[in-house]
């Protein structure tokens, strides 16, 4: 009984917290990716910056940081006309899909996972955003109905409440 009330508190806290599979990234990691491309910007090789830049902007739109993650979005917009292969095309509009993800903009993130599933159908982490995404839809969805629920009952309460006072 205790392990069926302990899945059902789970369940209750997973669906109210996202409970989704996208990794997170720390400061940390995200100022050794800006120094890596200050680093590359002295003199490396085009593609060692393109890289630098990519591993810069994947750790922006992981990031738990709301600035971040704005961040990491501008640098992919402004980078994605300069994509020169298909594959690295994919990975950027993946990324953007996990920035939108991030802020909340489910729909729009939900466009750019189906984008990659165009370029590549059974790409595996695309597949687990686009999942993600449409558990976040459908959850906002049904917290939206209980909201409207509550309020109507609380209206048709008021109005209950007030014509019994009449009588």
């Amino acid at each position: 009984m205790e392990a069926k009330i302990g899945q059902f508190l789970e369940s209750i806290g997973t669906f109210f917290g996202g409970g989704d599979q996208i990794p997170w990234c720390d400061r940390d990691v995200i100022a050794g990716c800006e120094r890596e491309v200050a680093d590359a910007a002295k003199g490396d090789s085009e593609e060692h910056k393109s890289q630098s830049i990519m591993r810069l902007s994947w750790a922006l739109v992981h990031s738990r940081q709301a600035e971040d993650v704005q961040r990491g979005i501008a640098m992919l917009e402004a980078s994605l006309a300069n994509s020169s292969s298909p594959l690295l095309q994919r990975e950027k509009i993946y990324l953007l899909a996990v920035g939108y993800f991030r802020t909340g903009e489910f729909s729009r993130s939900r466009q750019l996972v189906e984008q990659c599933l165009e370029i590549a159908p059974d790409w595996r982490q695309a597949l687990v955003l686009k999942n993600a995404v449409e558990d976040r839809i459908a959850k906002d969805g049904v917290i939206g109905i209980g909201i409207t629920a509550t309020a109507l009952g609380l209206i048709a309460g008021g109005i209950a409440a007030a014509v019994a006072r009449r009588n």
